[in-house]
């Protein structure tokens, strides 16, 4: 994985990014796993009102990017606003825990291994106001998974969009959500302002100890919180409550039913007992079927994230969990003025 530390207003941030890619020859738009057809582009300028709206300084960020990288800024809105809400989309696995033990999260990026080079790993630090976070991409601007200085985590899944429409999609709510919320609460207030352009889970925790999964999308957010009995959310990229849809015939979800109910069956078993190390092992695959992909046919979990975050630990194992170590990684933090 690519590392990366910005810092300045959204347009820096940007620019820094895509003027040091530039600087390596790299360029975003020369590794696009789709592509740029006049669907795409008529979607994603349908789409612009609603960041305009919601989330204008991730147009400053792009107009930035744009400008580091010398192309055309409606291209790479193009590829953004068009990921997860139309195909094709990834799987990914999320859970949360918190018992007596701590609170944890932890998230497996399953992705194609083509794109391997240009995952990414940021830290964000503004100067324009925004909370400072570290995440994880296979994009740009977008995130997959963050946690941010306040103890907030956050990671989502990606599930089939049968009828998307102009919004935010799935990276970029989640984006949004990390640099602007301390709090699952405060998160949840402003998922439900937000449209979406795609479906997805969200899967948050905080470190007071509060989380939940919203399984969300253009037709709404449903929110699953954790029983007493049941210390624990997990999801995997398939919807559960009543937003789920009838699957296309045929659909590839990436064994998600399996995932997931690993998942469910680990988690209740050490519902009680869960630490730090269970959550690696349960990322790791070894506790049932999570990351245990066969490479040879182009997919794989690139990547596997966990936090324990009253005590302010965050781990990166920067490839498949079941063949990579995890590091520890600096936990983000506030800069002193």
């Amino acid at each position: 994985m690519d590392h990366l530390t910005l810092r300045g207003t959204h347009w820096e941030l940007g620019f820094q990014q895509g003027a040091r890619l530039a600087a390596r020859g790299q360029f975003l738009l020369d590794h696009v796993p789709f592509p740029l057809t006049a669907e795409r582009r008529a979607f994603a300028a349908a789409c612009r009102p609603a960041y305009e709206r919601h989330f204008p300084t991730a147009l400053e960020e792009l107009t930035g990017l744009a400008a580091g990288q010398d192309c055309p800024r409606e291209d790479l809105e193009a590829v953004l606003f068009t990921t997860y809400a139309l195909p094709p989309a990834c799987g990914c696995s999320c859970l949360a825990v918190s018992n007596g033990n701590g609170v944890f999260f932890g998230r497996n990026s399953d992705f194609l291994t083509a794109m391997e080079p240009y995952n990414t790993h940021v830290v964000y630090q503004f100067s324009s106001g925004g909370i400072p976070f570290a995440g994880n991409t296979t994009s740009f601007v977008q995130m997959e998974d963050a946690v941010n200085a306040r103890g907030l985590a956050v990671g989502l899944t990606s599930v089939y969009t049968p009828r998307p429409r102009p919004g935010l999609n799935a990276g970029m709510a989640l984006r949004l959500l990390a640099e602007s919320c301390a709090t699952v609460t405060e998160a949840f207030a402003r998922l439900r302002e937000l449209p979406l352009a795609s479906c997805q889970t969200l899967t948050l925790a905080d470190e007071t100890g509060d989380i939940a999964v919203a399984e969300c999308g253009p037709e709404g957010v449903r929110v699953e919180r954790p029983d007493p009995v049941n210390p624990f959310v997990c999801a995997t990229n398939l919807f559960h409550s009543d937003l789920a849809d009838p699957l296309p015939p045929g659909l590839d979800t990436w064994r998600a039913a399996e995932r997931y109910d690993t998942l469910r069956q680990a988690l209740g078993r050490e519902r009680k007992t869960m630490d730090l190390s269970g959550v690696l092992a349960l990322l790791a695959g070894q506790k049932g079927f999570l990351c245990q992909y066969d490479r040879t046919t182009g997919r794989d979990t690139v990547w596997s994230v966990a936090c324990d975050l009253p005590r302010r630990r965050y781990l990166l194992a920067e490839g498949n969990p079941g063949r990579t170590a995890f590091r520890p990684l600096e936990f983000p933090k506030e800069e002193c003025p």
